[in-house]
């Protein structure tokens, strides 16, 4: 396949503030290296975070293993790291795995679940699982035949049914190589899933050029379910841009608007990122750079929408905006 030229420099939308890397390796009492792309919910009166942690870097792309740990917090900029790891391979207990990693957060009538990624020897395959109410570990409800990842839930049923996005890997039919796109589906019972639908296609969103897919779960707002997703562009005469000896990628966030009775309807998405890499320690520190990933996102009562994502593979930042400034951007793209 023959990718588009190197797109431009991206830069991240007037409406966000960006606030910072809000944990990092420092701040883990076990063994760890790269803290990212975490599930982030309002659960019970508090904040909690599921984090991804590779550790023990061996090289290159090289690590010892990945767990899932825990963190909670009274104002969602604050975290108390839990002193063991939330996930291992062995609590987990699925055959064959590889890897846990990339969770996602959602709270549906009171209850919180999670989706995740996992690699086996035959591909890479989604869960999705209830969070236990005492933090012990989760109840798998669901696993994903492979290839497909990037799974969240909606906080809510539509028309009597469970609703997520993912992003399936479609290699043969979308020519070869990386070609994503956004994916929708729904469930009666968290574990059948069925009723896919294309969402959003990657040759939609002019700021990518090799995939795009889920990012946060939906926020309900008035005007619509407010969706980040994430989009990749490749350009192969990037070099060296982390620990590796080669990455040509480069990631940021997107935001669409969904329609609250039926979110295979898209509503408006923004043309431009909402978040791209810029800071430092987005560009130029870590693991993987020039890369930006939303895996939570939290409506305040105040307006004030809360972004999590991950930085250079390697750190879980913050970033804020109002939320009729998201719906904006969504709406003015119609």
């Amino acid at each position: 396949m023959n990718y588009e030229p190197m797109l431009p420099p991206l830069k991240s939308s007037g409406v966000i503030k960006k606030r910072g890397i809000i944990l990092s390796k420092k701040d883990i009492p076990y063994k760890a290296d790269c803290i990212f792309n975490a599930g982030v919910a309002k659960y019970k009166g508090r904040y909690v975070m599921i984090f991804r942690n590779d550790y023990g870097h061996r090289g290159s792309w090289v690590f010892e293993g990945c767990s899932l740990g825990i963190a909670f917090s009274d104002d969602g900029i604050s975290w108390s790291v839990e002193s063991e790891p939330f996930m291992t391979l062995e609590k987990l207990g699925i055959r064959e795995c590889k890897r846990i990693y990339d969770p996602r957060l959602t709270v549906i009538e009171d209850k919180l679940f999670i989706c995740f990624a996992f690699d086996t020897e035959h591909g890479i395959r989604g869960g999705v699982g209830s969070v236990r109410e005492d933090f012990s570990g989760i109840d798998i409800l669901s696993l994903s035949s492979p290839d497909n990842r990037n799974m969240v839930l909606f906080p809510e049923k539509t028309d009597g049914k469970y609703v997520r996005l993912e992003r399936p890997f479609t290699i043969y039919s979308r020519g070869g190589k990386d070609r994503f796109d956004l994916w929708i589906s729904k469930s009666p019972d968290l574990k059948y899933w069925g009723e896919e639908n294309l969402l959003l296609a990657v040759e939609n969103v002019p700021y990518a050029n090799d995939k795009i897919g889920p990012g946060a779960p939906p926020v309900r707002t008035d005007k619509g379910w407010l969706t980040l997703f994430h989009a990749v562009d490749i350009d192969n005469t990037r070099g060296k841009h982390g620990w590796e000896d080669k990455w040509t990628k480069r990631y940021s966030a997107g935001i669409m608007l969904l329609d609250l009775r039926n979110p295979e309807r898209v509503i408006g998405v923004s043309k431009l990122p909402l978040i791209a890499p810029e800071e430092e320690y987005e560009t130029e520190e870590g693991f993987r750079t020039n890369v930006v990933f939303p895996g939570g996102m939290i409506l305040e009562d105040n307006g004030e929408v809360k972004i999590y994502y991950g930085a250079s593979d390697t750190f879980e930042c913050l970033a804020t905006a109002d939320v009729n400034d998201l719906i904006n951007l969504c709406i003015s793209e119609k």
